[in-house]
């Protein structure tokens, strides 16, 4: 060893070993000092772990073992021969099978009523620009567009729903979660139990009624879920712009026209004649024109409501005034069937009926909204009426006038009439019309010959109306509700409501109360009748293979 002196006059031992130089950690901080002999046991205290994770001495290690409680492992009372129910039982659980030949609408509908760990997987993805997989936003964005059309058009939650989750699945994200209610939409995907979610909204801010746009949107879903049609992100949306962008297919002079056809038709159906039909239809037009210009002043829908609703009844108390010899009730209450709000309220309870409650009580309250705007309209005319000495006769409302044939024809118009207002496709119209038709003959049958009460019969030719209008959209693959709305149209309680109205204004309370619960109870028959005979045509005709469609199971209210 060679010694050599250092610029602070300190000998420096280090040298060489075994002929190579000495290295840079003989210098280091952490090296041990000369002379400095090392601690028993220190070297094996250093080379130890220090780690925060590290089990303390004396802690005992973890067991290997899922702990009880873990998602992973079985709990304590489990055992093979006698497993509790809440797990999946012996014979396993069964492998639901969803064919291509039942409808999208049934399909997604039974998957949705499923639980999360039920849903089978996907069994095809629609191709995309890439092969990288779907871009999660564009359609979830895609998904929540096409909700917005079909919610702002008057489709039902559930049928939203269904379509979201069909658009969804198709495109590959099969952990997805629909939410609609009447003004917000939302859905979240989860890409797996360790990613975070994916979650978008969309608020319905404007709402419209052109059924043409409707039942493009469902062709849009139906080639979509096809697994048989490739439709790609960017041509989904394409198509869907030009379905937003298209016009309606009635220009505004032919719905003008319409508001008074069907105006005039449900004045003929309470026993009104040629000039009552004039009227009517008059009063109508007149009302749908001072609508559309409020419209275009923004005045809300309510103000719209009460404007619409006053030409009819002012055209009636000019006709009662000027002694003429006609039907003045007739005249009002073909009227008001242009202005009652029944494709709102057959959506409001059916959206009740199936569970969605919130967005039910929103659309009934749209309803009432609606419904006392036309009451304020019509009880101001009744009201400077009566202060007139106009001779208003509540008892026409038991004069009961009989002409079958008549009443078939204008049950017809009327129907024809309201297809054109809800902006229907000129294919559906035959159908709509046959369907109204039968309808009033189902109610005249049962009230008029049969002498049932107008109630009963009322549900039972709606619950006619929402079978066969749900076999049409299941033979043509699209929306009930073109087939089913404007066939409730002949049934609308018109005439209650009128005598309702009419009762308040000449204070007589009772009878006036009497008539609009009348015509409420009417109007849930309507809604109700519609919704179970939908919902019966789906018992029947269920989906090959899912063994029926699932609900919410309660007993006794809880």
């Amino acid at each position: 060893m060679s010694e050599r002196k250092t610029p602070a006059g300190v000998t420096d031992t280090a040298g060489p070993v075994d002929g190579k130089p000495a290295s840079d950690e003989a210098r280091s901080a952490f090296s041990q000092p000369t002379g400095v002999h090392p601690q028993p046991g220190a070297a094996e205290e250093d080379s130890q772990t220090t780690s925060e994770f590290a089990v303390p001495e004396g802690v005992p290690e973890p067991s290997t073992a899922e702990p009880e409680g873990s998602a992973f492992s079985a709990p304590r009372t489990y055992s093979a021969r006698s497993a509790p129910p809440a797990f999946t039982p012996p014979s396993g659980t069964p492998l639901v099978r969803l064919t291509q030949e039942a409808p999208w609408q049934d399909r997604m509908r039974t998957m949705l009523r499923m639980s999360v760990t039920e849903r089978p997987a996907p069994e095809h993805a629609q191709r995309h620009e890439d092969e990288v997989g779907p871009a999660v936003p564009r359609v979830l964005d895609l998904t929540l567009r096409i909700g917005e059309l079909l919610l702002a058009g008057g489709e039902g939650a559930e049928d939203v729903e269904a379509a979201m989750f069909a658009v969804c699945r198709s495109y590959g994200l099969d952990r997805c979660e629909p939410t609609v209610t009447f003004t917000l939409l939302s859905i979240s995907h989860q890409p797996s139990l360790v990613e975070d979610p994916v979650t978008a909204s969309r608020t319905v801010r404007r709402r419209g009624t052109d059924y043409t746009r409707l039942a493009a949107v469902f062709r849009l879903v139906h080639d979509i879920s096809d697994p048989q049609t490739d439709v790609s992100l960017e041509e989904a949306y394409r198509r869907l712009a030009e379905i937003r962008r298209n016009r309606h297919p009635y220009p505004g002079w032919v719905l003008t026209a319409a508001n008074g056809v069907l105006a005039g038709s449900a004045s003929v159906l309470v026993g009104g004649d040629v000039i009552v039909f004039v009227a009517a239809a008059v009063g109508a037009m007149l009302g749908d024109r001072l609508a559309w210009l409020c419209a275009g002043r923004g005045l809300p829908e309510f103000y719209q409501f009460i404007v619409a609703a006053m030409p009819p009844a002012a055209i009636g108390v000019a006709l009662t005034l000027a002694h003429a010899d006609v039907r003045a009730s007739a005249v009002i209450t073909g009227g008001l069937f242009a202005l009652l709000p029944g494709r709102a309220l057959v959506a409001g309870v059916q959206d009740g009926l199936t569970g969605f409650y919130i967005t039910a009580a929103a659309r009934l309250l749209e309803v009432m909204y609606f419904f006392v705007g036309i009451v304020i309209g019509v009880l101001l005319i009744l009201y400077f009426g009566v202060r007139l000495d106009a001779k208003l006769n509540p008892d026409a409302a038991l004069l009961v006038i009989e002409r079958p044939l008549w009443q078939i024809a204008a049950s017809m118009m009327l129907t024809l009439a309201f297809a054109v207002l809800l902006q229907q496709e000129r294919s559906t119209v035959l159908a709509v019309t046959l369907n109204g038709g039968i309808a009033w003959v189902v109610y005249g049958a049962m009230h008029y010959v049969g002498g049932l009460s107008p109630v009963a019969s009322t549900a039972v030719a709606a619950g006619l109306v929402g079978l066969f209008g749900q076999l049409m959209s299941r033979y043509r693959y699209a929306s009930a509700l073109p087939y089913v709305t404007a066939a409730i149209g002949p049934l609308l309680p018109g005439s209650a409501t009128y005598f309702g109205l009419l009762g308040f204004a000449q204070g007589e309370l009772d009878a006036g109360l009497v008539s609009l619960t009348k015509a409420a109870a009417l109007a849930m028959a309507i809604a109700i009748g519609v919704n179970l005979g939908s919902e019966i045509s789906r018992l029947f005709l269920r989906v090959p293979g899912a063994g029926g469609r699932r609900a919410a199971k309660r007993t006794r209210g809880f």
